[in-house]
């Protein structure tokens, strides 16, 4: 086996519960996004473009569709003989069968993956953020500084800082204090859960604290490091990123991707995202058909109107009906004469005709206020929405519902309606 110099571990394994009934049946970092993507395209697409080769991929929640989607690895050149991308599954060991139990746990169970490489340096991704990076330029900035652990870091509003793991930083860099969501925050320098690290200095952490319930990089390893004394430095990243972890954030990256300048580019030639794409036919637009600053997807049928949304592809549009604000997902079909405004429908819905969705007064949601919230209707996969009813705000449909679940043709705003078996 040739040694790699830097390998990365990507955790992908995240149920991420705040976006509701969208991950209800699909891993976070399986979630679509811009259309054509999902979510882990973005780390994944970052170490190729960075020169790193060698990807372990840590799943859990939900995988099947996530392992379908990496396969072996060919849209990002990941298909080698010597590296490429491996999914890691938990498995079974002679003595206990054990989930991850937190990220750095998931770490320490693949061990001997890792040493099979032997590499010099170990990264350690999320697999649900959204955002391009150069992590040959953080490996470089590690290494200048003879660094143990190198954590990217990037400043945030110091009114959010208490949400984040904040590090509190010399004028070289060098970490002097880690604080995991500090009440009161005396830095705005925050962890973006992004690590270099030395791996002697990582697998020896990993060993020490193999006992520690729901061992978590933040909480457990990074201090164990900087207490034994570890050159620990923050690298400072001042691109885009986004936590597409809860569904306002998730709807706002996709709505940003239509502006007319967007802040996050698809489209740069030097820095390309790859993703698995089917062979489908191109999309079709209609004669009558309207579409104003919008990315339609492959495959789609657009006979209606189409303002300022992402539609994924395969999805049909019937005629009459007007889409704004929003995000369709892959293979969904809406029927004529609906009114869309605002919502979230995922992949593989059929919507009736005549469907309005986001009518009304906005209320707090009954279900989960703080994840159906920012006004918007979100319908989870293979759900089906009768002809004829009217949705309000901060709603959630998962399911196939039928109209004797909309009471005189309407879910008002803050109501949900969840069919057994579908997800909250």
């Amino acid at each position: 086996m040739i040694r790699k110099e830097m390998i990365a571990m990507l955790l992908a394994g995240g149920q991420g519960s705040r976006l509701g009934v969208l991950t209800a049946n699909v891993a976070k970092p399986a979630v679509a996004f811009g259309g054509k993507y999902r979510i882990i395209d973005f780390p994944l697409s970052n170490c190729i473009n960075s020169g790193i080769d060698t990807v372990g991929v840590l799943t859990q929640y939900q995988p099947l569709r996530l392992n379908s989607h990496i396969g072996i690895g060919i849209p990002w050149d990941l298909d080698r003989n010597n590296g490429g991308v491996t999914v890691l599954p938990p498995y079974e060991k002679s003595d206990s069968s054990e989930w991850y139990t937190g990220t750095a746990n998931a770490i320490y169970q693949n061990l001997s993956y890792i040493e099979s490489y032997n590499p010099e340096y170990v990264l350690i991704l999320s697999g649900d953020h959204i955002y391009k990076m150069d992590y040959e330029v953080m490996l470089d900035f590690h290494r200048e500084n003879h660094a143990d652990v190198t954590i990217a870091a990037m400043p945030v509003p110091m009114e959010e800082a208490s949400r984040f793991g904040i590090v509190i930083t010399d004028e070289n860099r060098k970490i002097q204090e880690f604080e995991e969501k500090p009440k009161e925050p005396r830095s705005n320098l925050a962890s973006m859960g992004i690590y270099i690290f030395t791996w002697s200095v990582l697998r020896d952490a990993l060993i020490a604290k193999k006992e520690q319930s729901n061992c978590d990089f933040g909480k457990h390893i990074i201090p164990y490091c900087h207490e034994g004394g570890k050159r620990l430095f923050a690298y400072e990243y001042n691109g885009y990123w986004k936590d597409v972890g809860t569904l306002g954030s998730y709807w706002e990256a996709n709505m940003e991707l239509v502006d007319l300048i967007p802040e996050f580019n698809l489209y740069e030639e030097y820095w390309k995202i790859y993703t698995k794409t089917d062979n489908v036919e191109p999309q079709y637009v209609s004669l009558d058909s309207t579409i104003e600053k919008s990315i339609i997807g492959e495959g789609s049928e657009i006979f209606g109107e189409v303002h300022h949304s992402v539609i994924g592809a395969g999805v049909t549009i019937g005629k009459g009906t007007v889409v704004r604000d929003s995000i369709i997902m892959k293979d969904t079909q809406i029927g004529d004469n609906c009114t869309i405004e605002k919502a979230i429908i995922a992949e593989d819905c059929t919507i009736g005709s005549g469907v309005q969705m986001g009518v009304g007064d906005e209320k707090e949601s009954r279900l989960h206020r703080e994840i159906y919230a920012f006004g918007l209707v979100t319908v989870g996969e293979n759900s089906c929405i009768p002809s004829d009813v009217k949705i309000g705000k901060n709603t959630a449909i998962a399911g196939v519902t039928e109209r004797e679940d909309y009471p005189n043709g309407m879910l008002d705003g803050g109501e949900y309606i969840i069919k057994a078996g579908e997800g909250k």
